[in-house]
């Protein structure tokens, strides 16, 4: 394993993972508010966030898998070292990472009935996250607000699933924005 694989991870495991997780969740909580978290430098092309995302919520029970644009052998084996998560296949995965038009939507868990909380997670990188473009609405939002949205459509479709669906993170450097399938787009 090259030495670089083994570099990267958070210097201060439990303080900057307790960060790196309250930034997660104010930002699921808050669909469309952009938080910034920091203390991972993974492998390019994966940001610091998704990086710390990843190093926070998974685990060698959380299956991983990644987009074509983010498929390469160096974060396959960032990935594994640093969180013993397994790269798995679109259907499997409870994390997936890749730019929006790697994501097969269709391939990805939306949950169960009985269990809707086995829906994946989708780490989507952009170039940018901005409070404009698509509105969003719902719970954590006063009123509305807006979020730079690669497109509109899919994410209407996937608030109608609900309470199945997938749940959304975006990222870009060290930012990141989340969009909870309970979450409307306009």
């Amino acid at each position: 394993m090259q030495s670089h694989i083994l570099e990267g991870g958070f210097a201060n495991a439990p303080v900057e993972a307790s960060h790196a997780f309250r930034a997660v969740m104010t930002a699921m909580a808050r669909p469309g508010e952009i938080v910034e978290l920091s203390g991972a430098q993974p492998p390019a092309p994966l940001s610091p966030a998704a990086g710390a995302v990843l190093l926070t919520l998974c685990d060698p029970d959380t299956p991983v898998f990644l987009a074509p644009s983010h498929d390469t052998d160096d974060i396959r084996n960032w990935i594994i070292f640093h969180t013993g998560a397994p790269i798995a296949t679109a259907q499997d995965a409870m994390f997936a990472v890749g730019v929006w038009a790697d994501h097969p939507l269709e391939a990805y868990s939306r949950g169960t009935a009985e269990y809707p909380d086995r829906a994946a997670t989708l780490i989507v990188e952009t170039d940018a996250l901005a409070n404009a473009g698509a509105t969003l609405q719902g719970p954590g939002i006063k009123d509305q607000t807006a979020l730079s949205l690669p497109e509109t459509h899919a994410f209407q479709q996937n608030a109608r699933l609900f309470p199945l669906g997938l749940d959304f993170i975006f990222t870009t450097g060290n930012r990141l924005a989340a969009l909870p399938r309970t979450t409307r787009v306009s």
